[in-house]
């Protein structure tokens, strides 16, 4: 493994000193996401394997090349697991593809983020430079908590070369329940039930139904599904129905419709522009359309920002994938940008087309 380090790191610095772009390739089951990436490819999928894991401590460390199905078995072994369910998209994902693209599943709303289960990070710089943040415990930050930046960077800021995360034991007990409604009335349902001490760990409402999962005790459990009611599912529905959610196999994400994603505050109003899907107690809101000025001015209105996460290149290249950043905060990607990787080696057009 050293060599294949010492091999990129090489390439990595005659590129910085060339001018050369070089474009980040792990699994590959995420390369829709984001814009186009120029440059030769790095292959970087092969440095893989989990280097340590501490089942008492709760922290796992693995190689960014790692296949995640194989970082969820072994967790799955010792009756643990990624809380912030990652979406795969594919067999091949990796490790570092799940942070590279910092996207979380349905259990979100309850657990957090990729960013909020990052411990420690070890990468190579845009200079070929070998760098590590953090470490393999829960308190281990004093000044920036630079690991955390990686998780939804696209490789825009260097290669990752191996992870820490914190993992958790698996729910004790969970059921989800179904109600029929519409679309005003489960979010204002939603945001009543999310000032209640409920054990929901996840929520999806779309053509006319909500349904949400609780998780935790067994009693918690117990006593929340008498206090909502609702249609129980059966497990193995409900883990079909969950897992189609968060690989995007759902009938909503079928077609070549463009995909939209809004984050949005919970109480944010129906948005009424295109076929909707919503999750994370209201706060996430899957859109098909395609008027790309109309959706991101209804998202800035709401208070929230929209992503096109799904869509063909020219209609990317049209409209950006991400929501344009006002100059503060663009300066402030800029400087982070050129901090790790000066000469601006990496995925270059990835995230946004000026880094």
């Amino acid at each position: 493994m050293a060599s294949l380090i010492d091999n990129w790191t090489q390439r990595i610095a005659d590129a910085a000193r060339s001018g050369e772009a070089l474009a980040i390739c792990g699994g590959g089951s995420k390369d829709f996401y984001g814009g186009r990436q120029d440059g030769e490819r790095l292959e970087v999928g092969s440095y893989r394997g989990i280097v340590a894991y501490e089942p008492t401590e709760l922290v796992i460390t693995a190689r960014a090349g790692t296949p995640l199905v194989e970082l969820v078995a072994t967790l799955a072994d010792k009756g643990q697991w990624l809380a912030f369910e990652p979406p795969h998209f594919g067999p091949t994902a990796t490790v570092g593809g799940m942070l590279a693209s910092g996207l979380s599943g349905p259990r979100r709303q309850a657990v957090g983020a990729v960013r909020d289960f990052v411990l420690g990070v070890k990468m190579v710089n845009g200079l070929g430079e070998v760098l590590s943040f953090g470490g393999q415990v829960m308190k281990n930050v004093a000044g920036y908590d630079v690991a955390r930046l990686m998780a939804g960077s696209l490789g825009t800021l260097g290669v990752v070369l191996e992870v820490s995360l914190k993992v958790l034991p698996l729910p004790v007990a969970e059921q989800s329940l179904r109600f029929a409604i519409d679309e005003a009335g489960a979010l204002a349902r939603l945001n009543e039930w999310g000032g209640r001490p409920l054990p929901i760990s996840a929520s999806v409402w779309h053509d006319g139904a909500l349904t949400v999962r609780l998780s935790g005790a067994a009693a918690a459990v117990a006593a929340a599904q008498r206090t909502l009611a609702g249609e129980p599912l059966p497990d193995g529905d409900a883990e079909a129905f969950w897992e189609a959610i968060r690989e995007q196999t759902h009938a909503f994400f079928a077609g070549d419709e463009p995909l939209w994603r809004l984050s949005l505050p919970s109480v944010a109003a129906p948005q009424a522009l295109g076929p909707t899907l919503i999750e994370w107690g209201g706060a996430q809101r899957w859109l098909r359309a395609g008027d790309e000025p109309a959706l991101r001015a209804a998202a800035a209105r709401a208070g929230g920002h929209a992503t096109l996460f799904r869509a063909d290149d020219a209609m990317k290249a049209a409209a950006g994938i991400f929501q344009p950043l006002p100059p503060p905060l663009a300066r402030i990607h800029r400087n982070l940008k050129l901090a790790f990787d000066p000469q601006e080696v990496f995925n270059r057009g990835r995230m946004y087309p000026e880094l």
